[in-house]
C-alpha cells in the first residue's frame, strides 16, 4: 500500500475530525464549523468521522504503516472516543486521577509555572542577601520598603508570640482575605503580562527586602519575627507564584492563539489555568490557617520548624515528585494534541534523516 497516496486521501477527513474534536473541547459543541456541524447532522458527521478513523487505524496497524502515522492515529481516535463517550459525572477513581495524577503533572509541565517560580523566589532570594548585607548594599533594604514600614515591623515583633486563642479564628479570616487579595491582584494583572511580572517582582523584592533587613545583627525582634513566619512562609511564598502564574497563563492565551480565535483562544487558556489556580487558592488558605493558627501562637519553635519543613515537604511531593512527567501519563496529555501538520512535519523529519543517511 502506498502510505502517501493513503494520508493525502484521508488528510481532508482527519483535519474535519480534529477540527471537531477542537470545537468540543472548547465550547461543548460543534455548531461553529458551519452548517452541516449544527444539530443532529453534526453528531452524525462527528460519529461517520470517528468510525472511519477506527477504519483507517485497524487498516494501519494490520499493513504496519510508520509509526508515526499509527501513533498520530492512536492519538486521533482515542481524542474523538473522550468526546463522543462523554460523561459530567466523575467517578472517586476519576477524581482521585485529576487531583493527584493530571493536574500536578499540568503545573509541573506549564512554562508560566516555571517562568513565575524562577522570578518570584530568585528576586526573593536576591533581595534578601542584599538587604542583610548592609555593608556590601547600604539602604537597600530602607529604599525599597520604606524605614517607617521596616520600624513599624521591627516595633510590631517586639513582644514574644502570645496571641490568645480567641482571635484565632479572627485572624485566619483575616490572613484569608489578605492572602486572596494578593493572589487575585497577581492573577488579575496576568492578562496584560508585563504588570504581572512588575507586580510579582515588587512583591518579591519586597518580601525579600524585609527578611534580609530583620535577619540583620543587632535587630530588635528579629526572633520573633522568624518565629512567626516561619511556619506559614512556604504556603504563602508558593502561592503568590502560582496566582502570578495562572494570571500569565491567561495572558497568553489572548496574545499567542495558536490558529483559534481570541475567544477560543482565552477559554483554552481559562482551562489550562484552572489547576494552577486551584493550587494556588489551596495554598493560600493553608497559609491562612496556618498564620492564623499556628503561627501567633506560643507553641515552641521547633514544632513550627516541624511543620515548615512539612509543608515543604508536601509540596516538593506534589508538584515535583507526582508532577514529573512519565511515560503512561505523558501518552494520555498527547491526546488533545493529535495534530495532522505533526504527523506532516514528523515524515518530512525522517525523509530528510533517511536522505542525508545516504
Amino acid at each position: 500500500m502506498n502510505v502517501a497516496k493513503l494520508l493525502e486521501k484521508r488528510r481532508t477527513d482527519w483535519s474535519e475530525l480534529e477540527q471537531l474534536c477542537e470545537a468540543m473541547e472548547l465550547r461543548g459543541r460543534t455548531d461553529s464549523l458551519g452548517a452541516k456541524h449544527r444539530g443532529a447532522r453534526g453528531i452524525t458527521r462527528f460519529a461517520s468521522l470517528y468510525r472511519a478513523a477506527c477504519a483507517d487505524l485497524a487498516l494501519a496497524d494490520a499493513y504496519q504503516l510508520p509509526p508515526n502515522t499509527v501513533t498520530y492515529l492512536h492519538r486521533l481516535v482515542a481524542r474523538a472516543h473522550n468526546q463522543l463517550y462523554r460523561t459530567q459525572s466523575a467517578s472517586p477513581v476519576g477524581w482521585f486521577r485529576i487531583l493527584f495524577e493530571e493536574a500536578p503533572q499540568r503545573i509541573f509541565n506549564d512554562g508560566c509555572v516555571r517562568v513565575a517560580t524562577i522570578v518570584f523566589f530568585g528576586l526573593f532570594a536576591m533581595a534578601m542577601i542584599m538587604g542583610a548585607a548592609e555593608d556590601q548594599f547600604p539602604l537597600f533594604a530602607e529604599n525599597v520598603c520604606g524605614s517607617e514600614m521596616l520600624k513599624k515591623t521591627e516595633a510590631s515583633f517586639l513582644e514574644p508570640l502570645n496571641v490568645a486563642p480567641q482571635e484565632y479564628s479572627a485572624r485566619a479570616a483575616f490572613y484569608i482575605s489578605h492572602n486572596t487579595g494578593i493572589g487575585l491582584q497577581c492573577f488579575a494583572w496576568g492578562i496584560l503580562l508585563v504588570p504581572c511580572l512588575y507586580t510579582l517582582a515588587y512583591n518579591a523584592v519586597v518580601l525579600g527586602a524585609t527578611f534580609g533587613y530583620m535577619s540583620r545583627d543587632g535587630i530588635d525582634g528579629a526572633d520573633h519575627f522568624f518565629e512567626f513566619v516561619t511556619a506559614h512562609g512556604p504556603f504563602e511564598l508558593t502561592a503568590i507564584a502560582l496566582s502570578a502564574a495562572g494570571g500569565m497563563r491567561l495572558g497568553l492565551g489572548l496574545f499567542q492563539t495558536h490558529g483559534l480565535s481570541r475567544v477560543d483562544s482565552m477559554r483554552q487558556a481559562g482551562r489550562d489555568a484552572v489547576p494552577v489556580m486551584a493550587a494556588s487558592a489551596a495554598m493560600f488558605v493553608l497559609a491562612a490557617f496556618t498564620e492564623g493558627f499556628l503561627s501567633p501562637s506560643s507553641a515552641p519553635y521547633l514544632v513550627k520548624v516541624a511543620w515548615s519543613i512539612t509543608s515543604s515537604s508536601l509540596i516538593t511531593l506534589y508538584f515535583v515528585v507526582l508532577g514529573f512527567p512519565r511515560q503512561g501519563s505523558t501518552d494520555r496529555s498527547l491526546v488533545r494534541t493529535a495534530r495532522y501538520s505533526d504527523l506532516v512535519q514528523s515524515r518530512e523529519t525522517e525523509a530528510g534523516r533517511s536522505a542525508g543517511a545516504t
